[in-house]
């Protein structure tokens, strides 16, 4: 008894899986384009320079791996590697950097993952969404403040938006 009992139960928890054989081996994802990642590079340089303001723009793909980084003429060399940065957390945590950060301030507990590598509790990072796909994820670095490296990330994610349904 207590065996058939046990082999109901197994049977139970097995029915909500899909048999090995009907699994998928192949995975979609959608993905920012390298014509994309331009356009809102592009657009975010325009927006900075628009204001006087000379910046670095790196764009990630949905894995956080560079998919374009340019630095404008007489931007600083450590913008490049804060905009990687930038970009890399907006991407892997879903979020603008800026909120990211503010959140590591306002609960403690959290804290913790300012130590990960590549992350960085600074705004100027935007995650690029299509759906709800984040496909990747822009970073500006080198305005005078956060709040307009964040504007001026707006400004080359709004050159694609249509692009983004």
């Amino acid at each position: 008894m207590r065996t058939l009992r046990a082999a109901a139960y197994l049977s139970i928890a097995l029915a909500g899986y899909a048999s090995p054989a009907a699994a998928q081996a192949i995975v979609m994802e959608r993905n920012i384009s390298v014509e994309a990642a331009f356009k809102v590079a592009h657009a975010a340089i325009a927006a900075c320079k628009a204001n006087g303001f000379d910046i670095s723009v790196v764009v990630v793909d949905r894995n956080g791996l560079v998919r374009l980084s340019v630095r404008a003429d007489s931007a600083s060399p450590h913008n490049f590697e804060l905009a990687r940065r930038k970009a890399y957390t907006a991407r892997t945590f879903r979020r603008s950097s800026a909120s990211w950060a503010k959140r590591m301030a306002d609960e403690p507990e959290m804290s913790g993952q300012k130590n990960l590598a590549e992350v960085i509790p600074l705004g100027g990072g935007l995650p690029i969404d299509a759906g709800k796909d984040t496909i990747g994820a822009v970073g500006v670095s080198g305005a005078p403040g956060q709040d307009k490296d964040e504007a001026c990330a707006a400004a080359g994610i709004a050159a694609i938006a249509s692009e983004l349904k």
